[in-house]
């Protein structure tokens, strides 16, 4: 007995030795502008205690009651089967029961007891529904204006100083959570304790984004511009089945949204289709971007029924996204699809990801530059030989170009949409391997993708205007005629074929050959960049020159010689080819 006395008689000492001590250290500390202090009755303080008000209306598919929140998990009961709710995800499993059938009466009744959570974060235990319900009187209704905010939150943890009446500082206070910051500011609003707030800190927006404040003054500026700027969804249903058509579509052609989760047939496919992105477009028409890049293109629409916000899409070659989706959760900048038999979709609102595919911009792409065929392979032959040195030129009012042999021939071509995507179809004479109804499956700024059936073509954008070297490689091959120095084949020099010959290379892209009796024929050639500088060379059937029809890779150029090289897919010489001017 006489210890405990002894103990309680020191405390107070030891007590006093502390704060004095304390009060030593602080001496010398700068008094904190009391203007960045919380006031009581400040907006400030409000608005950080409204914010860190417990919202019950995640759960409210289970308690009809936006101001309280059943702690999980919970037994229910849905339309006589009994389901253990282990996490908020498990609300679309009540949401699909009430669903199934449109001419039931839908019933979700709870096990008792349950743990409650109030909005003030107090806990209780509720034994029976006629307790339960006297609680939930004590709500606002659906969707009526109430105290907390839920469009804004802060990031946690986040401190404060406390001071003393002389406003110098005796503790730090760090809070971790809602329910530890509620407490506190109303120890605030009870002036219970002199308080600022220690920035920087981050605060969260509805859909994910975040910002970083800095003073109370863009603190109270930031809650109050957010606290109105989304809908807190307070109504007694789960997900956003209040949308109307016209919001849920508003909302879908927001920004590009990215496949986080997916599973068909009770099958997990995430691996394959993460990272996919759809791109819901004013014209009911969706794109869709895979993750190597191709591009796929179909329609969706929207209803709302008795079952909910229900979304269908439609791709032609793409069975695993077509259905009738029941949109049965929307958060800020997240959508959650489903339908019975396994199947979900998530997706992530990401407004960076840039997958338009749009008539003006392929257009724009089009009319850019010209296009070199880069690859044409038609019902299994490769037909980009032709193409050698012959680019394409797109121009406003739908004519095209190709430059063959210097000359241009012209044609037509169009943009259309039909149900699969964009379509790119071209019309000239004579070229029947390019006048087919083109599917545009990839479109960048330097590549476009194109199919149709068993058919590819590519087309890699050629700009030479203002691009020094290839304006240095023109210069010199026009200025004087060339002839062919040396020819080596797999080590061997054979240059004799092409002795007495004179080449003479026009800036039409047009090159002409005289042979050593002087007849002539016409060929075609076109220096470009890809992976380094090379000169594409066609000259057609014609002997001996038509062993020179490729695009070889520039080693060397010389105002009076130029060395070129042909590498396998090894990257190994297989030939070089030397043209020297003729003097």
């Amino acid at each position: 007995m006489k210890t405990n006395i002894k103990t309680l008689l020191l405390i107070p000492f030891f007590a006093l030795l502390l704060f004095t001590s304390c009060q030593q250290e602080e001496v010398d500390i700068t008094p904190v502008d009391e203007s960045e202090g919380l006031a009581p009755d400040s907006e400030l303080t409000t608005l950080m205690f409204s914010t860190s008000i417990m919202d019950g209306s995640a759960d409210n598919i289970i308690d009809g009651a936006s101001c309280l929140s059943v702690e999980l998990p919970v037994t229910v009961i849905v339309n006589g089967l009994e389901i253990i709710i282990n996490s908020t995800e498990d609300f679309h499993v009540i949401e699909a029961i009430f669903k199934e059938f449109d001419d039931d009466v839908d019933r979700c009744d709870i096990v008792f007891p349950i743990t409650i959570i109030l909005s003030n974060h107090e806990e209780i235990v509720i034994e029976n529904r006629a307790a339960l319900d006297e609680l939930i009187k004590e709500c606002r209704g659906e969707n009526e204006p109430d105290d907390d905010i839920e469009c804004i939150d802060f990031q946690y943890p986040i401190s404060f100083s406390v001071f003393n009446k002389e406003f110098q500082i005796i503790d730090v206070v760090q809070i971790e959570n809602d329910r530890q910051l509620y407490r506190f500011i109303k120890r605030v609003k009870n002036a219970e304790v002199i308080a600022s707030i220690n920035f920087p800190i981050t605060l969260e927006y509805a859909d994910g984004t975040t910002v970083e404040v800095h003073s109370n003054q863009e603190l109270a500026a930031t809650i109050r511009e957010a606290k109105d700027a989304c809908d807190e969804d307070d109504d007694n249903d789960y997900g956003d089945d209040d949308f109307t058509k016209e919001r849920l579509d508003e909302y879908l052609k927001l920004c590009p949204w990215v496949v986080w989760e997916y599973q068909r047939d009770n099958q997990d496919n995430t691996a394959e289709f993460k990272e996919y992105a759809l791109n819901f477009k004013e014209d009911g028409v969706v794109v869709m971007r895979a993750r190597g890049g191709d591009i796929l293109t179909g329609t969706w629409s929207t209803r709302v029924t008795d079952r909910g916000a229900l979304l269908k899409m439609e791709f032609e070659n793409l069975a695993d996204f077509t259905l009738e989706w029941i949109v049965y959760d929307i958060e800020y900048g997240k959508i959650k699809l489903y339908e019975e038999g396994g199947n979900r979709i998530i997706m992530k609102k990401n407004c960076d990801v840039v997958i338009d595919i749009t008539k003006e911009r392929i257009e724009n792409f089009l009319q850019a530059c010209m296009w070199r065929v880069a690859r044409l392979n038609v019902d299994g032959v490769d037909n980009v030989s032709d193409y050698i040195g012959t680019p394409l030129k797109f121009y406003a009012n739908n004519v095209v170009k190709l430059r063959v042999n210097g000359e241009l021939v012209e044609g037509t071509y169009e943009i259309g949409i039909r149900n699969i995507g964009f379509i790119l179809q071209i019309t000239l004479d004579g070229r029947p391997n390019l006048q087919l109804e083109w599917l545009i499956t990839f479109l960048q700024e330097d590549l476009i993708k194109l199919e149709n059936l068993n058919n590819q073509m590519i087309l890699e954008r050629h700009c030479p205007d203002g691009d020094g070297d290839l304006n240095y490689i023109d210069d010199v091959l026009t200025n004087g005629l060339w002839e062919v120095a040396a020819y080596h084949v797999a080590g061997n020099n054979n240059p004799e074929p092409f002795f007495m010959y004179t080449l003479d290379f026009r800036i039409s892209g047009r090159v002409v050959v005289t042979d050593p009796n002087n007849g002539t024929f016409g060929g075609a050639w076109l220096s470009y960049r890809k992976e380094g500088l090379n000169l594409g060379l066609y000259f057609g059937d014609n002997e001996p020159f038509n062993q020179l029809n490729h695009r070889w890779k520039i080693k060397e150029i010389l105002p009076n010689r130029i060395e070129l090289k042909d590498l396998n897919a090894s990257g190994e010489i297989e030939r070089i080819l030397v043209l020297e001017k003729k003097v």
